[in-house]
């Protein structure tokens, strides 16, 4: 039993997983123009937002949304719906907004199907065959509507009794000639009322619809009121009570002489707030044009305004705007391409010329070839001159430079440039300034308000920051992102800096230590930059992770740290967050990268000193080195045939007569035997009886191609080794440096040696002798080198006697 509870358990948790997964899916379809006559049978069940639009659907039954539970958003617009079941919304619990408009209903207070539609907050059934615009009993179900648009033939009073909720917005479609009964629209309870002309040139509002509009509404919107400005003019003026704050007006032509007799009497009502969107302007002045002084409205706006004329005064167009007894001023959209400065001090607060075709000659005037700046908008605090055709921020400067109120001045999105030497001379009450989206470089930082608190820059050329700028003490805010930054920019003109904004930059591998003069910042975005993650990214790297650390107090906020914060190179790093970015402590730090390098070197090169020193290597590199010196010489040191004429031997041998065992034993065995094949000449056995010995040394001297000495201590005390040496030397001037080979038996400190040896100590000083090795080992490469050193091609050889 308890298994199969499981089962069941299980099954039903998988089945309402199944149900929650389907449904946070969100989808839309869009079925508008399909030429479909019914409702598709085959909607998906999680569907939301369906588009039912031109198409030709007559009907809708209560089986249409059966499967649609979720649906919030459903347009069945331009059909031909007839008739709609009283069930048709039975399943569909959540529908927030329903579009009925431009089909053929015909009983407005017949709509049963809205007692399913609990939840709805946007009606529209505007534009439908409607005679009168009753509401019937179902509208006291929509406790949740917002926003209701209709259009009936007759309105009369009593029709929005069954209103059960405050509306946002009220939509009157009026789409042919309305019957309006006086008083119709008190029921209502609505913030905004819009009033939509569709035939504006042959359609006029009745007064009292227009009347009670202005009395009941806070908000009210003309839209298409294209001949009805006399009678609106004539309520405004006839009006004993208006409770209208916004007036809106849009969508419309009218002539100018009417614009203004509007305005006019606008300024004597209760209205507060008047804005105007798509006016098309007939007939404009060529005179100008008489404005009240005085006014109750705080703010006039102009949208999307043209005028059709080309024959006009603008000067009289620019002086009626400019001149309005209003607080706030706005032409938005407009291609205005001047504005004049007002005739008497004006109580302006607010001016807003965004997106217009402005010059530099804004507000200022010629006279007698003379520029005359603005003196009269000294109350203005905001002004907005973003998207125009402002070309220099020194000219700039100079028009401003009498609103001695102004606070926030915004000069975005123009082609500004600033390339001096000219003053720049803002109002000293300027301290929010943007002058995003120009053309500006670092030089911009010599023509900046002093007391500038929040300053934008963003979108520029600027590629450094000058540390001769002039000091913005007050400065706290800072947005440089999109310009060429390389790196992080020094404090030393603005300390008391608390947001510094570098997005979208070219910085590498910011300095951190640019930071240490800013010890108020608190947040930094330096997201989307092309970092260079190597050694010198960590500083700022760390600083970043630290902005992370809640606990960390006092550490700089770095926004959208890590997400936005990726590597450009190395490839390796390429699109890596800094956060995942890390290289180990010894590629980075120099004394400790020289000291693993060097340590490792250094004992390698000492175990190969001692490696030698024990094997002995110096000496075989030695001897190997002369042994190819031997070979060299003879190779490229060839003996001419002259030379040789009179020479019989090889080597003459002087040593000491207690050096004879070992010539005896090893020299001559290993010189004269089957290995070498050198003829050698020692006194013992070739020198000729009967001379003296003075003759047959220097007779053995010169017939020998070289002479070998056999150093030793018994040598430098021996006379005629001496006599020996001292021909060999002078036959050696004659025969080259190479005719004398020493080799040392034993070792011979020259303090042992008589001075009378005194070429010997040269010899010894200047050229390599060989040395006789102590160890067998090393016999076989001495004998080498020496035989190398004394092989000579002779022309012939001593005849030896049979027994020797």
């Amino acid at each position: 039993m308890k298994t199969v509870t499981a089962i069941v358990w299980a099954v039903t948790v998988l089945l309402e997983v199944h149900q929650c997964t389907s449904s946070a899916i969100t989808v839309s379809m869009d079925l508008s123009s399909k030429n479909l006559s019914t409702v598709p049978k085959d909607l998906p069940l999680n569907v939301e937002w369906l588009d039912l639009s031109l198409n030709r659907i007559r009907i809708l039954s209560n089986q249409d949304f059966q499967n649609t539970s979720l649906l919030r958003f459903l347009n069945i617009s331009w059909n031909a719906l007839e008739d709609i079941h009283p069930e048709a919304f039975r399943r569909t619990p959540l529908l927030e907004d329903l579009d009925l408009s431009h089909n053929g209903l015909q009983n407005m207070s017949d709509q049963a199907y809205l007692r399913h539609a609990e939840k709805l907050k946007v009606l529209d059934v505007s534009f439908n065959r409607f005679a009168t615009a009753t509401l019937g009993g179902e509208f006291l179900f929509l406790a949740q509507l917002q926003k209701l648009a209709l259009g009936a033939l007759n309105i009369s009073a009593g029709d929005f009794k069954n209103m059960a909720v405050r509306l946002q917005t009220l939509t009157l479609s009026l789409e042919h000639r309305v019957e309006y009964e006086s008083g119709s629209l008190t029921d209502v309870q609505a913030n905004r009322l819009r009033v939509a002309v569709t035939d504006g040139f042959n359609m006029v509002p009745q007064r009292g619809l227009l009347a009670d509009a202005l009395a009941v509404f806070m908000e009210v919107e003309l839209i298409g009121l294209n001949n009805g400005f006399a009678s609106l003019t004539g309520v405004v003026k006839a009006q004993g009570q208006i409770n209208t704050t916004h007036l809106y007006l849009s969508r419309m032509t009218i002539f100018w002489y009417s614009l203004t007799e509007l305005i006019n009497a606008l300024f004597h009502s209760s209205i507060a707030h008047m804005s105007s969107s798509d006016i098309t302007i007939l007939a404009p002045p060529l005179f100008d044009t008489a404005v009240s002084n005085t006014s109750n409205m705080q703010s006039f706006t102009v949208r999307r305004s043209v005028v059709t004329f080309f024959l006009f005064d603008q000067k009289a167009l620019y002086n009626f705007f400019i001149n309005m007894p209003v607080e706030s001023l706005s032409f938005l959209e407009t291609s205005i391409i001047h504005m004049t400065c007002p005739r008497s001090p004006s109580p302006l607060r607010q001016v807003d010329f965004s997106d217009c075709a402005l010059t530099d000659t804004v507000f200022s005037r010629v006279e007698s070839q003379a520029i005359l700046e603005c003196r009269t908008l000294a109350q203005v605090e905001t002004l907005i001159l973003k998207g125009n055709n402002l070309r220099s921020l020194r000219v700039l400067s100079m028009r401003t430079q009498f609103m001695g109120s102004l606070v926030h001045l915004d000069l975005s999105s123009n082609s500004l440039t600033y390339d001096g030497p000219g003053e720049c001379l803002w109002p000293l009450s300027i301290n929010r300034l943007n002058l995003s989206s120009n053309s500006l470089t670092e030089s911009v930082f010599r023509c900046l308000p002093d007391k500038t608190t929040t300053l934008a820059l963003q979108n520029n050329q600027i590629s450094t920051i000058p540390t001769s700028l002039l000091k913005l003490l007050s400065l706290s805010s800072l947005d440089l992102s999109a310009n060429r930054l390389r790196d992080l920019p020094p404090c030393d003109g603005f300390p008391n800096l608390n947001v510094l904004l570098l997005r979208e930059n070219s910085l590498h591998a910011p300095l951190v230590e640019h930071l240490n003069n800013c010890p108020h910042l608190k947040t930094l975005d330096a997201s989307q930059n092309p970092f260079t993650c190597t050694c010198a990214l960590r500083g700022f790297k760390d600083l970043g992770a630290a902005s992370e650390q809640k606990s960390s107090r006092g550490a700089v906020r770095f926004l959208d740290w890590p997400h936005n914060y990726r590597c450009s190179y190395p490839q390796a790093w390429r699109n890596h967050s800094l956060e995942e970015f890390s290289l180990p402590e010894v590629s980075c730090n120099v004394g400790l990268l020289v000291a693993s390098i060097l340590c490792p070197a250094l004992a390698g090169i000492l175990g190969m000193v001692a490696l030698c020193q024990q094997l002995d290597i110096p000496w075989y590199m030695g001897m190997i080195w002369q042994w190819t010196r031997a070979k060299h010489h003879a190779l490229t040191q060839q003996v001419k045939p002259e030379d040789l004429v009179g020479v019989e031997f090889h080597a003459f041998v002087s040593y000491s007569q207690h050096d004879a065992d070992w010539v005896k034993q090893s020299l001559l065995p290993n010189l004269e035997g089957p290995a070498g094949g050198l003829h050698v000449c020692r006194h013992e056995r070739d020198f000729v009886p009967g001379k003296t010995i003075v003759e047959n040394i220097i007779r053995c001297v010169e017939k020998s191609r070289r002479c070998v000495f056999v150093l030793s201590a018994h040598f430098v005390r021996s006379e005629w080794c001496h006599y020996e040496l001292y021909f060999a030397s002078h036959q050696r001037l004659s025969r080259g440096s190479d005719s004398v080979i020493l080799v040392l038996l034993e070792p011979l400190p020259q303090y042992l040696i008589p001075s009378k040896y005194y070429q010997l100590k040269a010899m010894m000083s200047r050229h390599t002798y060989l040395e006789w090795p102590q160890d067998r080992a090393k016999h076989r490469l001495f004998w080498a080198n020496l035989r190398a050193a004394l092989q000579t091609n002779l022309p012939k050889a001593p005849v030896r006697d049979a027994e020797e």
